[in-house]
């Protein structure tokens, strides 16, 4: 009985193995069927030969793994060696590996496999992979990735691997997500702006990689316009690149640039290093090195680069430059430049030396840095002939500099009150003359228009109520010197100061409804602190002049009122594009008064005997001037005009209608003065400007004298028409025109052309011109799937355009002179600058003058550009004048490998 019951427990679990056995086989039929259904559906894929044998081998594994293997593991057992409910062991995963696939996921439990198809994306921890294929080894720790062929046999969906903030697309790896190890082919990667393209690549960890048959490169790094190709390289992430011998390759021809070896540092944050010297030649200096140094990245707050030249007559040069910055604080820059140039050979007559410096500082305030206070600064000072004669190649194009200027201000608001100062001290020096005009300090004290007669709550109803009250205070130091003198003592010999207030009353009122009424009055005082004295000295024979110190000062007021009104008239039409014209007239009446202040100026005889006399004022030498001399009761007007048309919108009849401006402006002013003694009527002022063909500027000013002159040119104090003249007498005139047109104004009738045009080139385009690129994807390791030479990109190919872009800017303008019957044309020049695009990258331009009076070319350049995607080529050339020089560049754009470039430049001083 005991047997019996037995052989049914054993039959019993006979049957449900069976029952087991039948169901795993048509799961495991069904996942083959499946899988081999999908492999037709990619029958033209392909893949190297050590991932492909792998991916075999685990599919094979699933027939291999039939019923009768399986019988031999229980349940049990199998749950035993389950990786999901294993027990965790030390050496385990870190982390869960997450996967997904668009087209299909296989899963081998067996064998610890999981096969990935079709934007397949892994994660473990850190690491972040995307491919077209993906396998994942559970037993080997590997995830092993490549792309996908397309119909033509391109690569697709190539491997892209992130992890540490680094990213880089490769043709196919392999990762050991356990040592973190990888094995990568056709690496691609890009490190603070150097393109990278390896062949063979072995990652040991997140901060060491090492590359075999790598090329550096700024341009596209699967069709390069040139590139650094070496055999072996490590690559230290965000620290440094160095490789062994590498040789510079441009457009796939090796040159016979060849450096033992590279070292390209990398990092996103400043450190300090060696700055390498620029070579070249010139004519007066000979050979030299130019602009190396060392930069010292001292804070985060402020740095420090200091570069020398040296030139092989033994010129040198010095250059000392820092950028600082605090956040929301301030930020500027500083340099000083110092040039020690030789020219010719010591004991000869050609020798001269020249020693000259510049000294440039910007300071600008983070406008949330103070709301109510503000510094700041704008310095360019130093020696006239610095931009000249400087062989420097950063000072190329500043020769033709002829002011240096500087202004350091601050400014405060004080708050609660309607007082605001500003403190500033300027600087303007002609390097023509060298004359070098200081203003040390200048102070200037604001108030704010304050109305005393306003009501504290409501609007200003009266004239009363409206009365606004001004006032301003300035006060300065102004010097003239040379610039031998410049930072002299006696620079301050020379010095003048004084100090100026100004007050104002001023209101305003309607009269007669039409017409505004504007009084005001005005009221000066001037402090100076030295004034002058003259007197006739007999044992010279002559006045002397002599300067006194102590505190002078005088005064001057004024009042003055005007009345103004605005006139419109319009002039309608019918059936017409123009529907009407509106002529607005502004006429202004003004009458002043000012008294005499006569009384500040005395008389010194210019002669023993007293018989002629020199008026002057002890405020002759004053920066404000002096006080006005004669009454003043004058009364001028003024007249505005302006024209605008209205006009139909042809694109929109029932919309609102177009406006043009027809003039812009035709002003007329003079004024008469009751007390003068002659000339009472001033000359009649007259300027006008308008825009025609929305594109040209014209503008037009001329003086009318109403007297006439004598038989010696001189005016006189009689009407030109009674003098058998006309009424008015031309003394000046002026006009100026600019216009400006490009391939834009024409764009309209350009579009329809080149939209045909466009049609066709796409046909055409579509065709690969160089062949499909059929890479022998059976062979992983020997090469990169997409090598540089054969993958070329139709889209980077120079695409010809139907209109080339250009751009035109003219000028012209002339005066004529006449005050004392000269009647010529003084001056009268063309100017002219444009620019053409001959092609995508080919850009010509040129800007230049011509003088009709001295019948001669003004400065003159020309400039050629050619744009070589990661190279750029420059070439402008001056061919004439005292400036006529050319410079030639081409280089890498990039500034990474901004040194590696050629460049030319020859000046008239190197003829």
């Amino acid at each position: 009985m005991h047997k019996h019951h037995l052989t049914k427990i054993e039959h019993k679990a006979l049957q449900t193995n069976r029952l087991y056995i039948l169901l795993f086989v048509l799961l495991t039929a069904f996942s083959v069927l499946t899988s081999e259904a999908q492999n037709k559906m990619k029958e033209n894929v392909e893949m190297p030969q050590e991932i492909d044998s792998i991916i075999q081998q685990d599919v094979a594994s699933k027939l291999v793994n039939d019923s009768i293997v399986f019988t031999q593991n229980d349940s049990l057992q199998l749950q035993k060696k389950d990786s999901i409910i294993a027990p965790k062991k030390k050496g385990a995963i870190e982390y869960i590996i997450e996967h997904t696939a668009e087209d299909y996921i296989v899963e081998d439990l067996p064998n610890k496999k999981v096969d990935l198809y079709g934007k397949a994306h892994v994660v473990y921890g850190e690491n972040d992979i995307t491919a077209g294929k993906i396998l994942i080894d559970y037993k080997t720790n590997t995830v092993i990735a490549k792309g996908i062929p397309d119909e033509n046999g391109k690569y697709t969906q190539l491997p892209v691997f992130k992890t540490t903030g680094n990213e880089s697309t490769q043709d196919s790896l392999i990762f050991n997500y356990k040592t973190k190890k990888a094995v990568i082919y056709g690496l691609e990667t890009v490190q603070d702006g150097i393109n990278t393209l390896g062949e063979r690549t072995k990652r040991v960890n997140d901060s060491t990689i090492f590359i075999r048959n790598i090329i550096f490169t700024t341009s596209d790094p699967r069709n390069p316009d040139y590139y650094l190709k070496t055999t072996k390289a490590k690559v230290v992430p965000g620290k440094k690149i160095i490789t062994g011998s590498t040789n510079l390759v441009i457009a796939d021809v090796p040159t016979p640039a060849i450096f033992p070896f590279a070292y390209f540092p990398l990092t996103k944050n400043r450190t300090s290093g060696v700055i390498f010297p620029t070579y070249g030649e010139s004519a007066n200096q000979g050979f030299f090195l130019q602009n190396g140094g060392y930069y010292l990245a001292l804070n985060d707050y402020f740095d420090l680069k200091v570069t020398g030249d040296i030139y092989s007559n033994s010129s040198w040069g010095i250059n000392v430059a820092s950028n600082y910055k605090l956040k929301y604080k301030f930020s500027g820059n500083f340099s000083f430049n110092y040039d020690n140039l030789i020219s010719g050979i010591e004991g000869f007559s050609s020798y001269s030396e020249a020693k000259n410096f510049n000294i440039r500082w910007s300071h600008s305030q983070d406008s949330k840095a103070s709301p109510n206070s503000r510094f700041s600064a704008s310095v360019n000072l130093g020696s006239s002939q610095y931009f000249r004669q400087s062989v420097n190649e950063t000072n190329t194009g500043m020769g033709l500099t002829n002011t240096l200027s500087s202004s350091v201000s601050f400014y405060k608001n004080f708050v609660g009150t309607p007082f605001s100062l500003n403190l500033s001290a300027n600087h303007r020096q002609n390097t023509n003359t060298k004359t070098v005009y200081l203003t040390l300090p200048s102070l200037q004290l604001n108030m704010d228009r304050l109305f005393p007669f306003a009501p504290k709550s409501g609007s200003q109803k009266n004239a009363f109520q409206k009365i606004g009250l001004t006032y301003s205070f300035k006060a300065e130091n102004k010097i003239e010197t040379t610039e031998d003198d410049f930072f002299s003592s006696k620079m301050f010999d020379s010095a003048q100061n004084g100090a100026q207030h100004n007050l104002g009353l001023s209101t305003n009122m309607k009269l007669f409804k039409y017409f505004s009424l504007s009084p005001s009055m005005n009221y000066k005082e001037v402090w100076y602190s030295e004034k002058i004295h003259k007197e006739y000295v007999e044992t010279e024979q002559k006045v002397v002049t002599q300067t006194l110190s102590g505190f002078s000062a005088f005064r001057d007021y004024s009042a003055s009122t005007s009345i103004s009104t605005t006139i419109y008239g319009m002039f309608k039409f019918k059936n017409s594009k123009l529907k009407a014209i509106r002529h607005t007239i502004r006429p202004s009446i003004s009458y002043t008064y000012r008294p005499d202040f006569g009384f500040y100026y005395e008389e010194v005889p210019e002669n023993a005997d007293a018989t002629s006399f020199e008026t002057y004022s002890r405020f002759d030498n004053g920066i404000y001037g002096t006080p006005s001399r004669g009454t003043a009761n004058s009364l001028g007007f003024s007249i505005a005009n302006s024209l605008e048309g209205k006009m139909k919108n042809k694109e929109d009849p029932e919309g609102e209608d177009i406006k043009v401006n027809l003039l812009n402006s035709l002003n007329l002013s003079s004024n008469y003065n009751f007390k003068a003694d002659e000339f009472k009527l001033s000359p009649v002022n007259i300027s006008a400007g308008t825009t025609l063909f929305k594109k040209m500027n014209v503008n037009f000013g001329t003086s009318l004298d109403p007297y006439a002159l004598d038989v010696n040119n001189r005016r006189i104090n009689q009407y030109n028409f009674k003098n058998g003249g006309a009424l008015f007498r031309m003394t000046r005139a002026n006009f100026t025109t600019s216009y400006a047109i490009s391939n834009d104004d024409f764009s309209k009738d350009i579009e329809e052309t080149e939209k045909k045009d466009n049609e066709e080139e796409d046909t055409a385009y579509d065709q690969d011109l160089f062949g499909a690129n059929n890479p022998n994807s059976n062979d992983f390791s020997v090469k990169p799937q997409n090598e540089p030479k054969e993958q070329k990109d139709i889209t980077n190919l120079p695409q010809y355009i139907s209109a080339m872009p250009w751009s035109l800017r003219l000028s012209f303008s002339t005066n004529y002179a006449n005050s004392q019957r000269q009647n010529k044309i003084s001056s009268a020049s063309l100017m002219f600058s444009g620019d053409i695009v001959l092609s995508p990258g080919w850009q010509v331009g040129a800007s230049s003058g011509y003088d009709f009076i001295n019948k001669g070319f003004s400065y003159t350049n020309l400039r050629f550009t050619r744009d070589l995607r990661s190279w750029s080529m420059n070439f402008n050339w001056v061919p004439l004048g005292n400036y006529s020089s050319y410079y030639f560049f081409i280089g890498v754009t990039s500034s990474v490998l901004s040194d590696l470039k050629w460049d030319k430049r020859k000046t008239n001083y190197d003829y």
